[in-house]
This record gives C-alpha cells, sequence and structure tokens, in this order.
C-alpha cells in the first residue's frame, strides 16, 4: 500500500540517520517469505559497514539512503513495507536491521539538524525494514546503476517535482481509462491505487474516462488535485487503512484516512454532495471508488 505520501514520511522518519556510520547489517531470523536483497546479506555488509550516511532521499516509491562514497541504499516497500527508526509493529516480520553509530559532528548533520535536534536524536541507533508480506525489496546500487536507472524511463517525473503542462503530456495520448494509468510509474511517479481514486474524486472525473478525451482544464484538475492531496496527506502522515499495516511506529498511525472523501466507502454518502452513494469498481484488478453524482462519466 505505501504510496509517496507513506514513503516520503518514512524519509523524514530516517533523517536523524544522518552523519551516522553504519556499524553492523544483520537479517533477524523469521519463519516467514525472505524478501528480495540485492546483493546478498554478506555482500551487502563488505560494501557499507563503515560508510557514513550523508542523505535520505525518496524516489518514487523507494526510500533511498545515500552514502559516503556515493552508493545508494534503496528500500521499496512495495504491498506492506516499512521503514523506519522507532519500534517496528512486531518481530516477527521484521527482514533487516542496519545498526548505527553515535551521530558524528560532520558537516551534513550540522545542516540537517539544529544542535538540541543532534542531541535529542542520539539515543536513535537503527534503521529496521519491516514487511508484513514479504514483497518489499532492498538493494545496493553504485553511482552508475543510480544514473542508469534514472536514465531508463522505467520512472517518470516525480508527482510533487513534475509541472501542469508535462504532468498532462505523460497521460493525454493513450486510450486508456484515467484511473489505472494515472497508476503507471513510467508516466508519473508516486500516484498510487489509493490516491488515484481521492485525486480523480477532487477533480469531478469519472475514474473511466479515456485519457485522450479528457479536455485541458481536466488535466489541469487533475493535475492541482494531486499536488493539493499528496501535500495533504504527507501534512498527516500519511494513511492508515483498516489493516492497520502502515504506521510511523508501532503506536503511530497515520492520519489522512479521516479525510478520504470515497476510498474503500463504497456504499456510504458522499462526503462532498450527500446525494449519491460511492461505488465501487474493479479497474485493472484493483478497486477503484468513485461518486457516480459527483463524477459523471
Amino acid at each position: 500500500m505505501p504510496e509517496l505520501p507513506e514513503v516520503e514520511t518514512m524519509r523524514r522518519s530516517l533523517l536523524p540517520s544522518i552523519g551516522r556510520r553504519i556499524v553492523s547489517v544483520n537479517q533477524p531470523d523469521s519463519r516467514y517469505r525472505p524478501i528480495a536483497m540485492e546483493p546478498g546479506l554478506k555482500f551487502l555488509q563488505q560494501k557499507i559497514i563503515g560508510r557514513s550516511i550523508i542523505e535520505v532521499e525518496r524516489l518514487g516509491k523507494r526510500v533511498v539512503v545515500c552514502l559516503d562514497d556515493q552508493s545508494r541504499l534503496l528500500f521499496q516497500p512495495k504491498m506492506a513495507g516499512l521503514v523506519l527508526m522507532d519500534s517496528p509493529p512486531n518481530e516477527s516480520h521484521l527482514r533487516l536491521v542496519v545498526s548505527l553509530s553515535p551521530i558524528e559532528s560532520s558537516q551534513n548533520a550540522r545542516n540537517a539538524f539544529s544542535s538540541s535536534q543532534v542531541r535529542d536524536c542520539s539515543s536513535i541507533a537503527q534503521i529496521l525494514y519491516w514487511d508484513q508480506r514479504g514483497l518489499g525489496t532492498v538493494q545496493l546500487w553504485t553511482a552508475e546503476q543510480m544514473k542508469a536507472f534514472l536514465a531508463s524511463g522505467v520512472l517518470g517525473p516525480d508527482a510533487l517535482a513534475v509541472d501542469s503542462d508535462t504532468f498532462r503530456s505523460q497521460f493525454r495520448n493513450t486510450a486508456r481509462p484515467v484511473k489505472p494509468t494515472l497508476l503507471e510509474q513510467a508516466r508519473v511517479a508516486g500516484i498510487g491505487n489509493l490516491y488515484a481514486s481521492e485525486i480523480l474524486h477532487r477533480s469531478g472525473v469519472h475514474p473511466a474516462r479515456r485519457c485522450d478525451r479528457l479536455s485541458k482544464p481536466a488535466w489541469k484538475r487533475i493535475f492541482d488535485s494531486t499536488r493539493l492531496i499528496l501535500l495533504e496527506a504527507i501534512e498527516h502522515e500519511g494513511s492508515t487503512l483498516s489493516d492497520g499495516t502502515y504506521r510511523k511506529s508501532k503506536e503511530n498511525p497515520g492520519g489522512y484516512q479521516n479525510s478520504h472523501r470515497v476510498y474503500d466507502r463504497a456504499g456510504l454518502p458522499c462526503l462532498t454532495c450527500g446525494n449519491h452513494l460511492i461505488v465501487r469498481i474493479v479497474q485493472s484488478q484493483r478497486s477503484t471508488f468513485f461518486c457516480p453524482g459527483c463524477q459523471k462519466r
């Protein structure tokens, strides 16, 4: 489930790792399906133990830990993964533990935090990757591998960095329905199933409308709604759904689920118009929610 707002919240939670050295890397014993890790644990240990963390970035729906040799440690949570520095939901699905040194007095650390913030985070000493389903991945890329990936076209421009005209150009020439097309990361990176339904509802666009039949004003509404909803969700630190999987830490769920207008509300009155019930349909094997009154086809 983690989409751009949840992954951005994870990224921000890892900022106290900046300026620390990696002192150990371990895979806790688990009876569950192992995650895909490239390279394997032994080689990963050889490559990153002793390296310092200089930045934490987000690449679409991936958390990227930048190391001082220009390599990148990428966490891709996929359906049910969490990257955090606080207590995980449980120990049984903990997949990787990266232990860190006390924070060092580096320029990066001074740039990232005030002196009081550095002191406050001095006791935090681990990056944890937790994954209930085991579908996520951990990868170590060199600077050259990162450059090649960015040039490959696998990811389009970030949903919070793209401008309105580029956003429209990524979608307008396909005959596919707009809702599943918004999920294609090669067009625009970061939008997932949950937020696509919310974006189209706020835009007043039916999810089955063809991309190539949407007007320029409709695309402008979709673009504006994308930015507003993603930023609102980040402000509320993501959405924790009924399964309770996503959370900032064991006792800290996100808060944006309380602002959902259509997602997972099939059969309930529309919170926008109050005159229709929310409908659920299936598109490309994914659930889509919309109001037939607010989003006329």
